[in-house]
């Protein structure tokens, strides 16, 4: 995501390089590059008209430290601005005696059952004990679109069998709830158009009825304006408290994340970064502007390894590092910790874009299919050549690479690159060890 955005800004910080001091001439013609770079993001024209009017009153003015360059003093506003336009994280809201009721509303199509699914895995993983419930009764089997993703999850699913009519659903639903010890009642409406009255009047019912927690107005970021412009329509006749934006990881632009918590009033809470039910992330506007300036976001990819990474094997892979025993089985345990983080394009994503990184590629599909190929070599090893690669001769090669399907000389290149991984291992293990020594001199008094 953001990508087009996140490369025209830094052409345009580039430009500024180089230059003594930030002149009018040099901020307003970056702040025309700026506006070009939104505008084809399809950022709202009125945030862009308002943003850059406040980044350039406050450049011009004295809220910028001297000692910054031309083009940290603009990345440095454009950064405060986009975090004040995308506005204060939001959490969750819980209603004060369980069950909380949240309620999935949007247009057709926008992704609300399967954003229900990952909602409930997202709760659940979180230590709650959500339950769904479908009052879709008008799409041909709705309800049991949403069954089948209550049992790909393992999320309690209330069926609401024997009626049609929503609100004895959702009622039928809390009471199971409190039966259950669920502290969490997910609903997924039916989709509308805002201007259907008839529809949007039974939503107003279920609000009375349900005095809900949240309610979530999913937008699909594909469409861009179109689903800004629908949360503002939804949120005046609702008063919502939050929007989930689906599909984000495949809009290059980003325009809607940036646009829609301005135009509609409520706030994003959540964003959908993938087909997977564990693919939701909760919104840390830092974070995501980090990422449209080429900073990464290092929070998040922390938080990802700290899901996916089995603390047991990595204590033990420590121990190995100290010993220098990192072995090809060890390679290939590390290449699935990768691949659990998810797809590497979206790692990618979060890596900064400086230094030695800048020149990553954008599409990491041909990586991760290199990833499978480096662990079926492996897995076509004996278990002596996994724990010992100097017994690797040119025989044992050429069955290797017969019993993954590959080349010779992609075994080759697998030893090559565990190779320089093992040198890479050994000389953190070694600088592990100097700091811990040094560290213990210290206490004793021998530095």
């Amino acid at each position: 995501m953001f990508e087009n955005l996140t490369e025209k800004l830094q052409r345009t910080f580039k430009n500024l390089r180089g230059q003594g001091k930030l002149t009018e001439e040099h901020l307003d013609a970056a702040l025309a590059e700026i506006r070009e770079a939104m505008l084809e993001g399809d950022v709202a024209l009125s945030v862009v008209d308002e943003l850059l009017a406040s980044i350039r009153s406050k450049a011009l003015g004295s809220e910028v430290m001297l000692q910054l360059s031309p083009d940290q003093q603009v990345i440095k506003l454009v950064r405060d601005e986009l975090t004040t336009l995308l506005g204060k994280h939001a959490k969750p809201l819980f209603a004060s005696r369980p069950p909380s009721v949240w309620m999935m509303v949007g247009l057709q199509g926008s992704g609300k059952t399967t954003t229900t699914g990952k909602l409930a895995k997202w709760l659940a993983q979180h230590g709650h004990r959500p339950i769904v419930v479908s009052t879709d009764v008008y799409r041909p089997a709705a309800r049991e679109q949403l069954a089948q993703v209550a049992k790909s999850i393992g999320a309690n699913l209330w069926p609401g069998a024997g009626t049609d009519k929503p609100l004895e659903i959702v009622r039928g639903a809390i009471k199971e709830a409190k039966l259950s010890a669920s502290d969490v009642v997910i609903v997924d409406t039916a989709g509308r158009l805002h201007i259907d009255d008839d529809l949007m009047n039974e939503l107003g019912y279920l609000k009375k009825e349900l005095q809900p927690s949240e309610i979530l107005f999913i937008a699909d970021a594909m469409i861009g304006q179109d689903a800004v412009r629908s949360a503002g329509e939804f949120h005046k006749r609702l008063g919502l408290t939050g929007v989930v934006l689906t599909k984000l990881d495949g809009d290059a632009r980003g325009g809607a994340a940036l646009s829609i918590s301005k135009v509609s009033g409520a706030p994003v809470k959540f964003v959908g970064l993938g087909e997977k039910y564990d693919a939701l992330e909760g919104f840390y506007p830092e974070r995501i502007v980090s990422r449209i300036l080429g900073m990464g976001d290092i929070m998040s990819l922390i938080e990802r390894a700290e899901q996916a990474v089995d603390k047991k094997a990595a204590i033990e892979l420590e121990r190995k590092l100290r010993k220098s025993e990192f072995t090809l089985e060890d390679f290939r345990d590390q290449l699935r910790q990768i691949r659990k983080m998810g797809p590497l394009d979206q790692i990618v994503d979060m890596l900064p874009k400086i230094g030695p990184l800048q020149n990553i590629p954008k599409d990491a599909s041909v990586d991760e299919g290199k990833l499978k190929q480096v662990e079926a070599i492996i897995n076509s090893m004996t278990n002596q050549e996994r724990l010992d690669h100097h017994v690797i001769d040119g025989k044992r090669r050429k069955r290797i690479a017969k019993g993954s399907g590959t080349s010779v000389q992609d075994v080759n290149q697998v030893l090559k690159q565990y190779m320089q991984m093992r040198t890479m291992m050994k000389q953190y293990g070694a600088m592990a060890a100097r700091a811990k020594m040094k560290g213990l001199g210290k206490l004793a008094g021998l530095s």
